[in-house]
């Protein structure tokens, strides 16, 4: 086998509560990630050194170099493989990686695009190399990759507490949710989005991050209205400052009758909960329409988490 093409879901948040900031800069979340069926497909293949190249949907914005998330889960990935003599061998194996990664997530938009690509990468590594490391293996190298990286290989539904990167899989009715994603022209770094927050609160005492009830109650009934109401997310104040355009879309979205309107996770972009497949349609054209963002898509959700695509037959 010499090339591998995985495919890995966007996630949206469906709680975002930020707790203080800790002394190492990062601050204590407790989120529920939901993976959506917006996808990145990354191609992986052997090569003489790690290489990326990206095509598709903001792919000029993505860094090629050692910074690029992708090929520095291939590093992490061969680290940990050479360790357990799984990793590439042979006098004749070459030492690099070309990673090939084509875009439909968009960058720097609140939607983990950086950190599938990274998931994906993982996953199709391990498929490469025939690494034989199970997806609880690959979601602990993921974690030391970035903080939303695990979650891209799990998929689904969870839980996740710290940096994001402990998860626990969310005990969920077997709904599926239509979503529609209204992608703004610019972007949000999520540092000065954290940043800003911080600044929002000033001296004021931040409590600890709790898991909302309401939230879960929703998930384990399968109730979108529910679903819709109990939608929250602490970053979308400071997105909305940073990107005052940002609540004109939101209006709009709850406006044509949307269950649940949310900027995801550090922003811009914003998400919508439709009641139905036709609904999401109605609500896509309608978003599109009334000129409150640069595009709008629609998406199902929950996704699995990353996974090798099987070869096409010739």
């Amino acid at each position: 086998m010499t090339t591998v093409t995985a495919r890995v879901p966007a996630k949206i948040n469906l709680q975002l509560a930020v707790g203080p900031l800790r002394p190492d800069g990062y601050h204590d979340l407790v989120t529920v990630f939901h993976a959506i069926s917006l996808a990145d497909e990354v191609t992986v293949s052997r090569a003489e050194a790690d290489t990326v190249t990206v095509s598709g949907e903001g792919a000029e914005q993505v860094p090629a170099g050692k910074d690029n998330l992708a090929l520095r889960a291939v590093s992490a990935l061969r680290a940990v493989t050479a360790v357990r003599g799984t990793g590439p061998s042979g006098p004749d194996a070459p030492a690099g990686v070309a990673v090939t990664i084509s875009k439909r997530i968009p960058v720097a938009a609140g939607l983990a695009g950086g950190s599938a690509d990274a998931a994906a990468a993982l996953v199709a590594c391990n498929e490469l190399w025939r690494a034989g490391l199970s997806q609880q293996d690959l979601c602990e190298v993921a974690a030391g990759v970035g903080s939303d990286v695990a979650f891209a290989v799990l998929g689904g539904t969870a839980v996740g507490r710290g940096r994001g990167e402990r998860l626990t899989p969310a005990l969920v009715a077997p709904a599926r949710y239509h979503w529609v994603l209204a992608f703004a022209d610019g972007q949000l770094p999520t540092p000065a989005v954290y940043g800003t927050l911080d600044r929002l609160r000033g001296a004021s005492r931040v409590m600890a991050p709790e898991l909302s009830a309401e939230l879960m109650s929703a998930l384990r009934a399968g109730d979108a209205r529910r679903l819709g109401q109990a939608l929250g997310n602490d970053l979308q104040a400071p997105a909305i400052s940073m990107f005052p355009a940002l609540r004109k879309t939101l209006t709009a979205g709850r406006e044509f009758g949307a269950l649940g309107a949310l900027v995801s996770g550090s922003g811009p972009t914003c998400l919508f909960l439709a009641r139905s497949a036709s609904h999401a349609t109605d609500l896509a054209v309608a978003l599109s329409g009334a000129g409150v963002c640069r595009s709008v898509t629609r998406a199902t959700g929950p996704a699995p988490g990353a996974a090798v695509i099987p070869p096409q037959p010739r």
